[in-house]
């Protein structure tokens, strides 16, 4: 299982109402280190190859999605995929050209039907991951999940411009997978077209673990978890960050191949009163299931 142009998930960039305590929460507390700065703008890293996992942009009220930034396998996939986008329904936004932010190389911005904005890069910088890696540090982005009012559009839509295929379908969710990751996109079953969530891949089930106890500590319990999904069989925490930001730490990705048989629905069933694998954990709070529902993709990109 693999697209043949996508080759992972590199960054997710969004707006917040103030650059500076989201600095504090994202460094201090979650644990990311600043990558660089920009005017009105934050570059955050893990401590993987990525230039940046997240982007934060200065501007009030609630946040909004600006972007998600895919990894191209070469540069020969951005014009592929730029064709792709149009015979699936949407358009370029933005033709092959200059990546706009500090990592560089080349993009293609794209938007659906629904006005999810999607950008793939190929030739951006890449850093040497920390050796040893900080033992409670995100190593990278694990997976996007986003809202669809229209499922099984928005899912051919990912298969047919961007070459994802289908890893799991549930009651509520399709996966998509693009490499050995079992997900790097996730499609919510929902009414809306928000971001439900992103996902940052910890380097064991313990960092996830004492994660939770910072944020805790910090005044921020799990809003879901910690516990164990099935398809992906990725532990998890869910939080809120300041802003209404709906965040995840994960660990154990279950890694895939051609070999991998997609589950349906009713492969994926609990018994009574559970939620995922473990069933220790309680069900999503109702804070978590509204700012799910909160984080819109913005109208257009910062000048």
């Amino acid at each position: 299982m693999k697209s043949p142009w996508i080759a992972g998930l590199r960054s997710v960039a969004l707006t917040v109402p103030d650059l500076a305590a989201a600095e504090a929460f994202y460094t201090q507390t979650w644990l990311l280190s600043v990558a660089e700065r920009a005017p009105g703008a934050l570059y955050l890293r893990g401590s993987g190859s990525d230039h940046h996992l997240l982007a934060l942009h200065a501007a009030p009220g609630t946040p909004q999605i600006l972007k998600v930034t895919l990894r191209a396998r070469s540069a020969d996939a951005l014009q592929a995929i730029a064709l792709a986008v149009w015979a699936a329904g949407g358009v370029v936004e933005t033709a092959v050209s200059a990546a706009p932010d500090p990592a560089g190389g080349q993009a293609l911005v794209l938007r659906d039907a629904d006005g999810r904005r999607i950008e793939v890069v190929h030739g951006d910088v890449r850093r040497s991951a920390d050796v040893p890696a900080p033992r409670d540090q995100p190593l990278r982005l694990a997976h996007a999940v986003l809202n669809c009012h229209a499922i099984a559009h928005t899912q051919a839509f990912f298969e047919q411009s961007l070459g994802f295929v289908l890893a799991d379908r549930t009651k509520i969710m399709a996966f998509m997978n693009c490499d050995a990751d079992h997900h790097s996109i996730a499609l919510g079953d929902t009414d809306n077209d928000a971001l439900n969530h992103i996902a940052f891949l910890m380097p064991t089930l313990d960092a996830v673990m004492r994660g939770g106890g910072r944020l805790r500590d910090a005044g921020l319990p799990p809003q879901w978890g910690p516990g164990r999904h099935g398809p992906g069989d990725n532990t998890f925490n869910y939080f809120v960050d300041p802003f209404g930001i709906v965040i995840e730490y994960t660990a154990e990705v279950e890694q895939i191949d051609d070999s991998y048989q997609p589950g349906s629905p009713g492969d994926w069933t609990w018994p009574p009163g559970r939620i995922d694998q473990w069933g220790l954990g309680t069900a999503p709070t109702d804070a978590l299931k509204q700012a799910q529902r909160r984080v819109l993709f913005a109208p257009q990109l910062p000048a």
